[in-house]
Parts: C-alpha cells; sequence; structure tokens
C-alpha cells in the first residue's frame, strides 16, 4: 500500500525524518512536532507536524500519546485516540 505525504516545514524543521518505526516490532510510527513548545500544567495545545498525508479509503490513521510522555509527565492526546 502507498501511502502519500507532503511535507510543509520551514527552517530547522526541515530537519525532522518522517514518520518511522522507532523498533523492529512497533505498531505505529513516532510523529515529530514541527516546533518547539512549552506547555504550563493544564494547557491544552494543537501540535503542528508540518505533515499533510492522503489515507486510501477503507482505512484510518489514529494519532496516541505516548505511554512514557503520559506516564511520566501526563502529556496525553485530548481525544485519544485521534482519528485521521
Amino acid at each position: 500500500m502507498e501511502i502519500k505525504v507532503k511535507i510543509f516545514r520551514e527552517g530547522r524543521a526541515k530537519e525532522l525524518p518522517l514518520p518511522e518505526y522507532a523498533t523492529p516490532f512497533s505498531s505505529g510510527v513516532d510523529l515529530r512536532a514541527s516546533e518547539d513548545l512549552a506547555l504550563l500544567p493544564g494547557e491544552w495545545v494543537s501540535v503542528p507536524t508540518g505533515l499533510k498525508i492522503e489515507i486510501p479509503g477503507g482505512f484510518e490513521g489514529q494519532v496516541r500519546p505516548r505511554s512514557g510522555l503520559a506516564a511520566k509527565f501526563g502529556v496525553t492526546v485530548l481525544n485519544a485516540p485521534g482519528t485521521i
């Protein structure tokens, strides 16, 4: 299956890798923020990725929290899992 990705990154964000599997048995790819952000306790923000993807009909993409960030710092996806 082919998934089309368009990159809309500027400056330092151009150097970020495309989403990729971190380990051979990962069930999903790691998506990175295209900007540095600081979160205050209890604050919610939209995190830009600088990417647009085309998902074939009959499939979906999901954005899920990283378990380590969620457990250690309370950083999560507000409507987890976020469906694309």
